[in-house]
């Protein structure tokens, strides 16, 4: 999928979501497929969408995203269009590479929402991805851009992000508070056999000592969002075990990071704003929780430059921490499809 060759149109590819209560079962059933999701399970994150009106606030950043990359290329005067895609809700990414074609559009840079490999955050998308150019016949060329995980563009703005969070936490408080990572949980199964843990590690580590460099505020990740039959193992500690742990040890404020994904969405809301929120004040803790980095211009400017790195035109390649550039494309036998998928 690699090329030298510079784009001419730009995808940037989203996990999806629900944007009306016809939309949620749709959805959920696009994500849980082939995953043996038990009923009860399904209806109970239904009925929390449901709740909402069935709107996911996923989308829309999207589009927040989709302007903000716009605006940084044509600050460059790089004539290059911008579309967008889910992988499972309108716009789906099949469709998208459909329209792409038909427009004429044959050289595509792909920047895919999440930073991480695993299967379901990386792999998952690229057989899609590759799906769509099979639709077409193979008559466009698509480059998926590099993880960006350890990127300056999205550290130093997650880490401002926790920042903000942190500041706004009660003065007699601050000086205590917890930093907990957090990110959807995988299978351990699955986690085995990526490097998944590996970069939230690296990127949380990354931004605790931006915001924190003398090391006053003890940071930890722990995982959120598990789904799945309940034998499966899954990666721990879930956030609320864990502020119930750290409310037995006497931590007073707590600040949540959501290290693990770039674009706001629904369960952010839920699993942190609401029961993570609730979990905390039930023990009297001090709650916040840092903002995500959806349109931020540094995010955008980072995202143009990993399209110029694509075809050669970006002169330095960057990277913060100890893992170095990772590679795109994958190596085919990264992220093998685990049998419970992880999302």
């Amino acid at each position: 999928m690699a090329s030298k060759k510079a784009p001419n149109a730009i995808l940037l590819v989203g996990f999806g979501g629900p944007e009306s209560p016809e939309e949620v079962f749709p959805f959920l059933e696009s994500v849980t497929a082939g995953r043996n999701i038990p009923a009860d399970r399904l209806q109970e994150v239904a009925d929390r969408y449901l709740s909402r009106g069935g709107l996911s606030p996923v989308n829309g950043r999207m589009r927040s995203i989709l302007e903000s990359v716009r605006k940084v290329l044509s600050q460059e005067e790089l004539d290059i269009p911008v579309f967008w895609g889910n992988r499972n809700s309108i716009p789906f990414i099949e469709d998208v590479i459909e329209e792409l074609d038909e427009k004429g559009f044959d050289e595509i840079a792909a920047w895919i929402a999440s930073p991480y490999r695993s299967y379901s955050s990386c792999r998952q998308y690229l057989e899609q991805i590759e799906a769509g150019a099979e639709r077409v016949n193979g008559r466009v060329s698509i480059t998926r851009l590099r993880p960006h995980f350890d990127h300056p563009g999205c550290i130093e703005t997650a880490a401002d992000r926790l920042s903000e969070a942190l500041s706004s936490l009660p003065e007699d408080k601050r000086k205590e508070a917890r930093l907990l990572f957090s990110a959807h949980s995988l299978p351990i199964s699955a986690a085995e056999t990526c490097s998944y843990v590996e970069e939230i590690n690296e990127a949380s580590r990354l931004i605790a000592e931006r915001v924190d460099p003398e090391g006053s505020h003890p940071w930890e990740v722990v995982w959120q969002s598990r789904s799945g039959p309940p034998q499966v193992p899954w990666l721990i500690p879930d956030v609320c075990d864990r502020i119930d742990e750290l409310a037995a040890e006497g931590v007073s404020a707590i600040v949540v990071s959501p290290v693990g994904f770039i674009v706001h969405n629904f369960e952010i809301e839920w699993d942190l704003d609401v029961e993570a929120a609730e979990c905390a004040a039930n023990h009297g803790i001090a709650f916040a929780r840092a903002e995500t980095i959806d349109d931020d211009p540094r995010f955008s400017q980072m995202i143009v430059d990993l399209v110029k790195e694509s075809f050669g035109d970006q002169p330095e390649y960057l990277a913060l921490g100890n893992l170095g550039i990772a590679p795109a494309p994958c190596p085919k036998d990264c992220c093998p499809a685990p049998s419970h998928s992880s999302r």
